[in-house]
């Protein structure tokens, strides 16, 4: 009798913590509280891609989006032919995460957090305004790894990590998923993505 007294108590105590973590389980909270979902269409990436050759753009912004605890940006970037890279071709965010995903093209490159010769970025530069925060650039990657791009092929660059392309043999169009937890670019709505389609740049050249 003594024995199943016992069990019977062991039994109880294990249960206790199972009873309150499914408690905790049923009544989830969420992080962005009545919050919409966003969309971006197909033809809508097309002409930010149509908007980058004809302007001579690398880098654009279609969204940015609150989720709660964190800015979610959606980029469209287009990288032209590339024998080999200028200098201080090497970039690198402090605060803003990114996810490549290729949907055409091919090329060499190569990631790493020792970064040669770092410069500040102008904090008024435009993608250091608008679409990755604050960060540098930098002459070179120490002891980077490689990595050969092409359609399909999905790149994670956390915030920190200098990327360089060292060569582009067909030029790269990638969708870029920008993670913001610090909040600090702005948000970018559909209305707001229609008026920089509309607005031509002035006067044309290159991004990055």
């Amino acid at each position: 009798m003594k024995r199943l007294m016992l069990g019977l108590a062991a039994a109880g105590f294990l249960a206790t913590p199972i009873s309150v973590n499914s408690a905790q389980q049923s009544d989830p909270q969420p992080t962005c509280r009545m919050c919409e979902g966003t969309y971006l269409p197909a033809s809508e990436i097309q002409e930010y891609t149509k908007k980058a050759i004809a302007e001579g753009r690398i880098d654009q912004q279609a969204r940015d989006v609150d989720i709660g605890k964190a800015h979610v940006g959606i980029g469209v970037v287009y990288r032209g032919k590339l024998d080999t890279p200028g200098p201080d071709a090497v970039a690198e965010h402090d605060l803003v995460s990114e996810v490549y995903y290729i949907m055409s093209g091919s090329g060499t490159l190569v990631l790493g957090p020792d970064i040669a010769d770092l410069k500040r970025r102008p904090a008024d530069a435009e993608t250091v305004r608008l679409f990755n925060g604050p960060g540098n650039n930098g002459s070179a990657i120490r002891n980077g790894k490689t990595y050969n791009l092409k359609a399909g092929d999905v790149v994670v660059i956390p915030a920190g990590t200098g990327h360089l392309f060292t060569k582009i043999e067909e030029p790269l169009n990638y969708v870029m998923v920008r993670i913001d937890a610090d909040k600090v670019t702005p948000l970018m709505d559909e209305a707001k993505s229609r008026i920089w389609l509309a607005t031509p740049r002035n006067p044309p050249g290159p991004s990055r």
